[in-house]
């Protein structure tokens, strides 16, 4: 019924679940994957899945993104936080204005983050699945190497090779843990 973003962004509100938890930053798990297993009975990981597997059984195809910021020289752009942009004329999918992401804010000039989507190469940021009969058959052979390693779980977008938005990824992750804790 109600959606947005935590008082403070989502930044503070993980900062607070993990509050009292040990929190590396900085840190690639697949550099690291031996000594950081050896930390915990449970790992949650939720990279891309192939690449969780060295892409053993080929890349899984994604769509990457690239962003471009503009100040804008007035207090209003848009009036929301996103707007997003169908049309094919239209080059971005969508715009962003920051502001609007804490409320009460008010400035004389706004900024704004156009979204383009852009065709993912290995190496790129991942960003959306390609849901397509090649990809799905894909990702249901990485499924099926995941059960290997039950004391793994793939998550997010890229680790469950789906796309969600952003309540249902948070649904999703206190779920799993939950999940585990019982």
């Amino acid at each position: 019924m109600y959606q947005g973003i935590p008082i403070g962004g989502y930044t503070k509100w993980i900062a607070n679940k993990l509050e009292g938890i040990e929190v590396r930053l900085g840190v690639d798990y697949l550099e690291h994957k031996d000594e950081l297993n050896a930390l915990a009975d449970e790992i949650i990981y939720t990279g891309e899945i192939d690449k969780f597997f060295d892409y053993k059984l080929g890349a899984l195809e994604w769509r990457s993104l690239r962003f471009e910021e503009e100040i804008i020289d007035k207090p209003d752009y848009q009036g929301n936080a996103v707007v997003n942009y169908t049309e094919y004329e239209v080059p971005y999918t969508r715009i962003a204005e920051h502001q609007y992401f804490e409320p009460g804010q008010k400035h004389n000039k706004t900024v704004i983050t156009k979204e383009y989507s852009k065709t993912w190469t290995l190496g790129d940021e991942a960003y959306y699945p390609l849901n397509n009969e090649k990809n799905s058959v894909l990702y249901l052979k990485y499924q099926e190497l995941a059960k290997q390693n039950p004391h793994i779980h793939f998550g997010g977008r890229l680790g469950t090779y789906s796309y969600y938005n952003m309540d249902v990824v948070v649904e999703k992750a206190l779920q799993l843990v939950e999940s585990l804790l019982n």
